[in-house]
């Protein structure tokens, strides 16, 4: 039992081995989570046609929800918040080739549950906008919040996932070990 409470919260690497499978299995659900709405979206229900900004009178798939939120489709070409928009698809996708398998080297390394679920469910998110480039060459976006004259950037599944893995890693960072001296 001793043995057992000392080696939980070092970064031995023993602590996060219970997490692989468990970590495996939530990247993976966020991916399959992320291709399936965009799958039923897209595909089944035929969303493809970008939306102009709210309000603009257009007949692309807007649908408000609440005040505050829209469901809409907007296609993004660029990475997070349309940053290297200008950049070719072949180039975005080596980029995020790259970045997603160093993401994937760093979760097999992780000696922390919180960094390795952080990793695998950015991972997923990551994987699923790779897929988006390789068949649409951009990638979708549906969630839109907005309040009065102020706009949230659009965003989707993957994104949440990917923002929720940040979380995850800055708060693995912030908190105290188990068992380092305080």
């Amino acid at each position: 039992m001793a043995d057992q409470e000392r080696t939980e919260g070092e970064g031995t690497g023993r602590s996060a081995r219970p997490a692989l499978q468990a970590s495996l299995a939530a990247g993976l659900f966020v991916f399959f989570l992320d291709r399936g709405h965009k799958f039923i979206q897209l595909e089944t229900m035929g969303w493809r046609e970008a939306c102009p900004p709210p309000g603009s009178g257009s007949l692309c798939p807007y649908h408000p929800v609440l005040p505050v939120f829209d469901y809409v489709l907007v296609w993004n070409t660029g990475i997070s918040y349309g940053l290297l928009r200008g950049v070719p698809l072949a180039g975005l996708l080596a980029l995020m080739s790259v970045a997603t398998l160093m993401l994937m080297w760093w979760w097999v390394k992780a000696d922390t549950v919180l960094t390795r679920f952080g990793l695998a469910i950015a991972v997923g998110g990551a994987g699923s906008h790779i897929i988006d480039r390789m068949i649409y060459g951009a990638v979708p976006d549906f969630f839109y919040f907005h309040w009065q004259s102020w706009s949230f950037y659009i965003f989707n599944i993957s994104d949440t996932a990917i923002t929720l893995g940040v979380i995850l890693l800055l708060l693995d960072m912030v908190l105290p070990k188990r068992g380092t001296p305080a």
